[in-house]
């Protein structure tokens, strides 16, 4: 399995998109200041995700996360949520 993930910064109003094969283990990771971008926002919480059969899968949708319009899909979805 692999995920494709979104993180909130509890800190700030900053999203962080990602992709892994181990959800648990990369929130922890993100969470610990082990990732140079995220390290700094701590404490982060998963606001979104979703899980695909292939790594390629994953990625797409991570990149399509990072596009504008995939900012303006994951900030309704994010809004509805909360």
């Amino acid at each position: 399995m692999y995920y494709t993930y979104v993180l909130q910064s509890q800190q700030k109003n900053i999203l962080y998109k990602g992709s892994t094969s181990n959800l648990e283990l990369r929130i922890i990771q993100h969470n610990d200041g082990l990732v140079a971008f995220t390290k700094k926002y701590r404490p982060w919480v998963l606001v979104y995700h979703e899980t695909f059969s292939t790594r390629s899968e994953a990625m797409a949708r991570e990149k399509f996360f990072k596009s504008g319009k995939g900012r303006e899909w994951l900030k309704q979805i994010i809004d509805k949520s909360v």
